[in-house]
């Protein structure tokens, strides 16, 4: 049985190229989707990593839980401290760090990076004159203002060579620095696409932090001296208000902030990789039930000649793994192609992915292999074991073994109720208050199985209602529809991959939509100002370009938005500073009591839910301990609701100001005379001279901002599903070629009987129309519902969020389903014309 099995897989090259074509294509979206998550969360995790291979102790400035009335308390770490760090048993060495946001201009004015990490930090040379985290390439170290190293990426992206200027933005305003050296580094957001300029420490404490202070002081044990022993003799000499913490814990912070910061991409991308794994059962299974239900005869005479039911199946299993193998490699070499090609796809389409190395995990490799094999050996079982029960004789009467009307029964009755409870769940899902997104989840999936079980009794009426257009097509289209229902199981297999596709295609394409114009309305509800003002990286902006905006004649009203720790009644809170002579012109708040009327001095405002929170009311008074310790009393003038633009407490700049040592903005709101145009923002950014850093937005920049991390998944979303879409044709194109060959006499008999060729075509591309139009219905369908409940549970953190049904692309999905069933029967039906009719009506 092992030489006739393998002979089987011999015998007919093209129906096994057509298997073998079915399992790569599977194993191929699956290794494709895996290999495409795993980078893309690769990247993203290193955009935020940092390395410690430098460092056996940190000492960082810490607020203590006892500093409550001293809440912006931030201990001086000075170079007298540093000294003393470095003489402690078992340091062989202490580094002051001092770093923050530094944006690098390219020739073209252009930010380099992307916002990527782009950072500044100090050359701190050791005993040696080197600074061993940062191996100079060429050149020298910055050694005085007005100086910078650049890392090679940077360098190399820029044009950048040793000697030159580069045009460089820390809080504001640009400055012009001369290039002296090029330097190497393991800094996981450089290498993830982010930028890093060096200065001299004496520079960098003037940009970053105060002469002579450090943000953290690196610490490196000697030669025998363990981290946990060296932090103990660092704690000996710490003042209060700062810690010490292991290069290893800091190294397991960063993992765990790392790993929960990514949790939500990851989940939606595995979330798609299991997508990628249903389509591909489906294909995977639809092709051995097609080949094992065209072998019945075959199988017929083994059985009379002698072979047991276990031997035939058996052989059917062994001809599965030999194919899944072989097909399973094969798709995950093309795997990695296709994951290597939706992110140079994604970057194509402008959205900004981080620098990176592809990666294949061992996991995507045991998975696609898993699947190759492992799907291609379970969907060969099931069918072989049927055929194996079949009595010899009448297998060897009848090619086909019909599903009894007891099976088909049993089948509606399972996918009836897991539809209905899925549909219920649904709904109970998105009216739940709380932790209502995965029930929702969980019963959207369940709805899908039970639809997919569904599929062989939904494909009778809905394949029907096309029976008026093609009656249009004569015999052709009458024929055509005989044979999309004549196997309702087969129709429903090969629809069904199409339909997983569009379903979140189009729920994501809904959701979208209905987000898209939530944010819009949420833009234009807070927003009075034409433009704001930040820096790239949601860095501190200096109050220079505040200062310098208010004196631009076009210029009407300017506020800061800046902020400071502080201490409400004793808790922790953030203070919003802001303009309250000219807010008013340039926000809209919703009050609930109050206004803006009065804020100013000891007057307030603060959002609904602080309020809530605090058990505060309109006249309340609470107790206030600002950043420099100082007390004060503030009284409650207004209760608003928040939004993107303002919440928390507001309080004037004025009333702040004094108790800040360093003032600093996160944005500026402004209002011009005219209206908002690109003629307009460049005027802006030209009077703020041209700065790369500076972020000048209109209420549709604002929009797009706030929408840019939903725009960067929903685009890796797409890229996904276009791969569900495409392994879906081939699917169909695979299906309806052993469709063909299934019915070669059939249609040699067609033939001899007077059909014509271009009948023939006619025929098998009509039925490969009606199978893509059943399933982009229900596909079309099922995703507006899903884009609908997944709505339902974004108005509850968006209140502005409605739902929209974009007509336009859903009228595109559904004609690009049609034109996957024209394309994928050039192929079948060219084959199915070009039979011999002799050949065709003596096939067995």
């Amino acid at each position: 049985m092992f030489r006739t099995a393998l002979r089987n897989v011999l015998a007919r090259k093209a129906r096994l190229l057509m298997t073998m074509l079915a399992v790569m294509l599977g194993v191929a979206f699956v290794s494709g989707t895996l290999v495409f998550t795993s980078t893309i969360s690769d990247a993203h995790e290193k955009s935020s990593q940092k390395g410690f291979g430098h460092v056996d102790v940190a000492i960082q400035p810490h607020r203590q839980a006892d500093d409550k009335q001293h809440p912006s308390v931030v201990p001086n770490l000075t170079q007298r401290m540093l000294d003393q760090v470095a003489k402690v048993p078992g340091a062989a060495s202490a580094t002051g760090m001092v770093n923050g946001f530094a944006a690098i201009a390219d020739k073209n004015g252009e930010l380099i990076g992307q916002g990527f990490g782009s950072s500044g930090a100090n050359y701190y040379p050791g005993a040696d004159g080197k600074d061993a985290r940062y191996p100079l390439k060429d050149g020298r170290a910055p050694m005085a203002p007005g100086e910078i190293a650049l890392d090679t990426k940077t360098a190399s992206r820029a044009g950048y060579k040793v000697g030159g200027t580069v045009r460089i933005s820390v809080n504001g305003p640009v400055l012009e620095q001369k290039l002296t050296g090029i330097f190497t580094t393991e800094d996981g957001s450089v290498s993830a696409g982010g930028s890093l300029v060096l200065f001299d420490t004496a520079t960098a404490q003037q940009l970053y932090a105060k002469p002579g202070e450090f943000s953290e002081i690196d610490v490196k044990a000697a030669a025998g001296t363990s981290q946990d022993e060296l932090k103990a003799s660092v704690e000996k000499i710490l003042p209060r208000g700062t810690e010490a913490v292991t290069g290893q814990q800091l190294t397991d912070d960063q993992a765990k902030l790392i790993a929960e910061e990514s949790q939500g991409m990851r989940n939606a991308m595995l979330g798609f990789a299991s997508v990628a794994l249903v389509v591909s059962i489906f294909v995977i299974a639809n092709t051995f039930t097609m080949l094992v239900a065209q072998r019945t005869k075959e199988f017929a005479l083994l059985r009379a000649v002698g072979a047991s039911r276990r031997q035939v199946t058996g052989s059917v299993l062994i001809e599965a793994l030999v194919v899944g193998t072989v097909a399973g490699v094969t798709g995950l070499l093309a795997g990695v192609g296709i994951g290597a090609g939706l992110r140079s796809l994604m970057n194509a389409m402008g959205s900004t992915v981080p620098d990176g190395p592809l990666v294949i995990s061992p996991a995507s490799v045991l998975i696609s292999l898993g699947i190759g094999v492992g799907v291609t050996m379970l969907a060969a079982w099931l069918p072989g074991r049927r055929a194996a029960k079949i009595p010899p004789v009448a297998a060897m009467n009848s090619v086909h073994a019909v599903a009894t009307a007891r099976s088909l029964i049993v089948r509606n009755t399972i996918g009836g109720l897991l539809s209905a409870t899925g549909v219920v769940s649904v709904l109970a899902g998105t009216n739940m208050r709380a932790d209502g997104e995965v029930l929702t989840g969980l019963s959207f999936v369940l709805l899908l199985i039970g639809v997919c079980v569904l599929t062989p009794l939904l494909s009778r009426p809905v394949i029907a209602a096309f029976t008026p257009a093609l009656r249009l097509f004569g015999i052709s289209g009458k024929l055509a529809r005989e044979n999309a229902l004549r196997n309702p199981r087969r129709t429903a297999a090969t629809a069904s991959a199409l339909m997983i596709g569009l379903t979140l295609i189009t729920g994501m394409t809904v959701v979208a939509s209905g987000a898209q114009k939530g944010l819009d309305k949420l833009g234009a509800d807070s927003m009075k100002a034409d433009y704001t003002v930040s820096m790239a990286g949601s860095t501190a902006l200096s109050p220079d370009i505040e200062k310098k905006l208010a004196s631009l004649p076009q210029v009407t009203a300017t506020s800061p938005l800046r902020q400071s720790p502080a201490q409400a009644d004793g808790s922790p809170e953030t203070l919003t500073g802001l303009n309250s002579a000219t807010i008013t012109d340039l926000v809209r708040a919703d009050f609930t009591a109050g206004s803006f009327t009065g804020l100013g001095g000891d007057k307030t405002i603060v959002d609904e839910d602080t309020a809530k929170s605090r058990g505060w009311k309109l006249g309340s008074v609470f107790t206030v301990t600002y950043e420099d310790s100082k007390q004060g009393k503030l009284t409650v003038s207004g209760i608003y609701k928040g939004n993107d633009l303002i919440r928390g407490i507001m309080v004037d700049t004025r009333t702040l100001a004094p108790h800040q040592s360093l003032i600093t903005d996160t944005q500026v709101l402004v209002k011009t005379k005219a209206a908002t145009s690109d003629a307009a923002k460049d005027a802006l950014r030209e009077a703020l001279g041209n700065n790369p850093s500076l972020q000048i937005r209109d209420k549709d920049d604002f929009t797009n901002a706030n929408a840019q991390d939903f725009s960067l998944l929903l685009n890796m979303l797409y890229a996904l599903l276009a791969m569900a879409l495409i392994v879906a044709v081939l699917g169909v194109v695979n299906t309806l070629a052993m469709s063909v060959f299934e019915r070669s006499q059939e249609i040699g008999m067609l033939r001899a009987i007077g059909l014509d060729r271009k009948d023939v075509k006619r025929m098998v591309r009509l039925e490969s129309l009606a199978i893509s139009l059943f399933g982009g219905v229900l596909g079309i369908t099922l995703g507006v519902f899903f884009g609908w409940a997944t709505g339902e549970l974004i108005r509850k953190t968006l209140d502005t969020y409605e739902l929209v049904l974009p007509w336009g692309k859903i009228g595109t999905f559904f004609f690009a389903a049609a034109i996957v069933g024209a394309l994928a029967a050039l192929w079948p039906a060219r084959r199915a014309a070009r039979l011999s009719m002799l050949e065709a009506v003596s096939s067995r």
